[in-house]
């Protein structure tokens, strides 16, 4: 048993993660937003003062769909770069034996070779309505590194593929992909609106196999370079509009509006790292995760189903 603290440890892959660590045996801090103001050093330190932790999970993001990013480029930016930069000084005070960054998948370049290798980083800018938010991420690594190399800070840095599963966010205005199609085509009748052509392609990864993946990084590897999290499997926005449709049942009409920005072109990683560094694979197949999800929001959302 050890003490954990986690920040974000009430959102999506946070409450997920923390269901996780107590099933484990493991003394968790949840640190959530209402309690800690992360962009503030004080708040920060005050978090690591009263958790006393010798393991720490940053989790805590502010983060959202294309529209989300668009409409909110510098406070992404800020707040992320922020967070990010509080937690890495606090552990250092702290001397906290281990912290575990998680980054995100859209700080690698917008025309990376697919699939994604940690070594291509940075050949490039990220694709530019989600850029504030992965350079901000993309920074944070910087800082893991040379709190190593100054201070012995024991950090690593995750980088997963876009998150699905129980309990995302369903709010149209800042969800990502997934829950967004899954609401749509839950409540829609005769006609839903898609951005984009659809073209775009996307790897997905369940939200109980990135928590396997952060768990077993946290117990296995100690490296200074990123490590992606991925599922292995590559998939366009129109397949996968199809795959969501099938799973609600829903039989009206898809509608893509091409004069919607689509994001990045492809996104696929390599998930060689960890499974060489630290025994990670995915577990659980797209459909079958979508399939979870959607059950999950229909008995979630009173009076809204087939």
């Amino acid at each position: 048993m050890s003490r954990v603290l986690v920040t974000g440890g009430g959102g999506f892959l946070g409450s997920h993660l923390v269901e996780r660590l107590d099933r484990d045996g493991h003394d968790v801090v949840v640190a959530r937003s209402a309690e800690y103001d992360l962009t503030s050093m004080h708040d920060a330190a005050r978090m690591f003062d009263e958790a006393g932790a010798g393991l720490v999970f940053h989790l805590a993001a502010e983060v959202g769909g294309i529209g989300a990013n668009r409409a909110n480029p510098g406070r992404y930016w800020y707040a992320n770069l922020a967070m990010g930069l509080n937690v890495l000084e606090q552990a250092r005070l702290h001397e906290t034996p281990k912290l575990v960054i998680v980054g995100t998948v859209c700080s690698y370049p917008k025309f990376a070779p697919v699939p994604f290798r940690e070594g291509g980083l940075w050949d490039g800018y990220p694709e530019e309505t989600n850029a504030p938010y992965g350079v901000a991420k993309k920074a944070i690594l910087v800082g893991a590194q040379a709190y190593r190399e100054q201070y012995g800070l024991n950090s690593i840095f995750l980088l997963p593929t876009n998150l699905y599963g129980p309990r995302d966010n369903f709010d149209l205005e800042t969800s990502h992909v997934i829950p967004a199609l899954i609401r749509k085509m839950v409540e829609a009748d005769d006609e839903v609106v898609l951005w984009g052509d659809g073209s775009p392609t996307r790897e997905f990864l369940y939200v109980e196999d990135c928590v396997h993946g952060l768990v077993l990084a946290a117990e296995r590897y100690d490296g200074p370079g990123p490590a992606n999290l991925g599922a292995g499997k590559e998939i366009s926005i129109r397949e996968l509009a199809e795959l969501v449709a099938e799973v609600t049942e829903y039989e009206g009409r898809i509608v893509w509006d091409a004069a919607r920005p689509g994001g990045q072109p492809r996104r696929s990683v390599d998930g060689t790292r960890a499974r060489e560094l630290f025994d990670f694979e995915a577990r659980t197949p797209l459909r079958e995760g979508i399939e979870r999800t959607v059950a999950w929001y229909r008995s979630a959302v009173a009076g809204v189903g087939r």
